[in-house]
């Protein structure tokens, strides 16, 4: 009796394991037949459709999504920086930031072998300014590096956040020497 509950066990859970993968299955070819931007290894992104002439770049920085992109020959920079779901935010906790005051700084470097040279080509803006000229027009090519930095200038918080550790730190110092 016992044998028989054991068996009807491993079989009712062999079965639900087999349909439970095949429903994995099936939700994960749906999410592929829908989506034109699919990993292909650990932070190596796909856009462009197989079979189709790419560009393959890598994107550092503050980006929301970094890696090493696989894009169509004729994208622009600002499709590859929307590609890597854009700037990232200031992860500082506030809640009103002045995003006129904030920049985003783009650099594109491209290694020469020939020269044995790295050449960069840097565009900079403020989130409240039209993008720079020669950004949209840029050529990207094979291999070149991609680095998004998003700057502020510091606040009255920040200067605290700064001074504040430091006094404290003083101010403790004396209060034991005080103490001895």
């Amino acid at each position: 009796m016992i044998l028989k509950i054991q068996t009807f066990f491993l079989a009712f859970v062999f079965f639900a394991l087999l349909g439970f993968s095949d429903t994995n299955a099936q939700i994960r070819d749906q999410q592929l037949q829908t989506s034109q931007q699919f990993r292909l290894a650990d932070r190596i992104i796909r856009v462009a459709e197989p079979g189709q002439l790419a560009d393959t770049l890598n994107v550092w920085g503050d980006v929301n999504s970094p890696g090493r992109y696989l894009i169509p020959k004729s994208s622009t920079l600002p499709e590859l920086i929307s590609y890597s779901f854009g700037p990232s935010t200031i992860r500082d906790g506030q809640t009103n930031l002045d995003w006129s005051k904030v920049r985003v700084e783009v650099n594109i470097s491209k290694y020469n072998p020939i020269s044995n040279q790295e050449s960069i080509t840097n565009f900079e803006y403020r989130f409240n300014e039209p993008l720079p000229e020669g950004m949209r027009t840029f050529d990207l090519e094979n291999n070149q590096v991609v680095s998004l930095q998003v700057k502020r200038r510091p606040s009255f918080v920040d200067y605290v956040r700064v001074i504040a550790p430091v006094l404290s730190s003083i101010a403790t110092g004396f209060l034991i020497i005080d103490r001895l």
